[in-house]
């Protein structure tokens, strides 16, 4: 900071007295108005850099824009919610834009108290990732805030929404393995405390995907779902408690890679070959299932495009749009080795 007291912010007045200008000027290139000669817009960015001039958030507030978005995420671990948020702050890149992150938590009490935060701070627009609360409750939010919300297939009127098809990603793992020659094909779901419809879920979907697939193609006596978390604890969990049972099942549908991988985890444990002994099959193809070591089989939502697209959205109702969208991203399977043909039955024992 170019001033001599260190702990006086620089504020509009210095920047345009160190351009020679009047603070009608820099506040319009600052906001990048029209009718600002490149000249004078030179002289001010040059005078900003100098002095190490930033926006008070506050005061632009009071102005009516921040340029900032809020985001809430349920879990900050979450690898594909890292790759969600690459593709938000791709498409901020080249605007004025800069995102801020919350994390919602697990519980609905955490969430409620991660969006009155949100709510309660000057931002321009909110994205909520996989929200808990009841779409009311997102409505009363958007009334007041542009919002997004992404991962739930609900249509509202008041907000935009941004989803995969996760009716076709599910059927594409449990088909892949029926193609390969599997029977016993098990589940690993997710419950969590939602206020939401289950049929706006994705991980509802997912799992009654799942089962109708199971059944269409006369597997319905070999349908085992074990309901734990869309985690590698969860994940893990699950194998075992599928890993126990007597068959046990050759291939294991998690509904999200971390998941998956949890399970790769529980198959090791066991002493159990994967794809030998045990097919594996994620859903999200986030960054770690292609290393070499794991190959894992999955379901691709390109998480990077859902998250461009979700500030492009946020960004238009920010600039005044009000009519509701939608989007939905059409997964592809990604096959790698964590998944082959069954290994052959045991002989029956012999009689004498």
């Amino acid at each position: 900071m170019a001033t001599g007291d260190r702990r006086r912010r620089v504020t509009i007045a210095d920047v345009a007295s160190h351009a020679q200008v009047s603070t009608t000027a820099v506040s319009k290139v600052i906001r990048n108005a029209y009718g600002v000669s490149p000249a004078m817009r030179d002289r001010v960015q040059a005078a900003i850099a100098e002095l190490g001039y930033r926006p008070h958030a506050a005061a632009r507030a009071l102005r009516g824009r921040t340029f900032t978005i809020g985001v809430m995420l349920p879990d900050i671990r979450s690898p594909f919610f890292a790759e969600l948020l690459d593709g938000l702050t791709e498409h901020l890149a080249d605007t004025d834009y800069q995102a801020i992150m919350i994390q919602g938590g697990l519980t609905q009490r955490s969430e409620e108290r991660a969006i009155n935060a949100l709510v309660d701070r000057p931002v321009d627009g909110i994205l909520m990732v996989a929200p808990l609360a009841a779409r009311t409750r997102l409505e009363r939010v958007a009334a007041d805030i542009p919002t997004v919300v992404l991962g739930r297939h609900e249509r509202s009127a008041a907000y935009d929404t941004v989803c995969d098809d996760d009716d076709t990603g599910a059927r594409l793992a449990v088909e892949h393995l029926i193609s390969l020659g599997h029977r016993r094909i098990a589940h690993i779901a997710h419950r969590d405390n939602s206020r939401a419809r289950p049929a706006d879920l994705l991980h509802v979907i997912r799992a009654e995907t799942y089962d109708r697939v199971m059944r269409e193609h006369g597997l319905a006596d070999e349908i085992a779902v074990v309901t734990t978390s869309y985690s590698a604890e969860g994940g893990y969990q699950g194998a075992c408690e599928l890993l126990g049972r007597d068959p046990r099942p050759t291939a294991i549908f998690a509904g999200a890679d971390q998941a998956a991988v949890g399970a790769l985890g529980a198959a090791h444990e066991a002493g159990l070959a994967v794809p030998a002994d045990l097919s594996v099959v994620g859903y999200d193809n986030i960054q770690l299932a292609a290393l070499p070591n794991i190959a894992l089989t999955t379901v691709d939502q390109d998480g990077a495009v859902m998250g461009r697209t979700a500030a492009r959205l946020l960004l238009e109702r920010i600039e005044g749009r009000t009519s509701a969208l939608r989007f939905s991203v059409t997964p592809s399977l990604i096959v790698r080795r964590s998944t082959a043909a069954p290994p052959p039955e045991s002989a029956p024992p012999q009689t004498t």
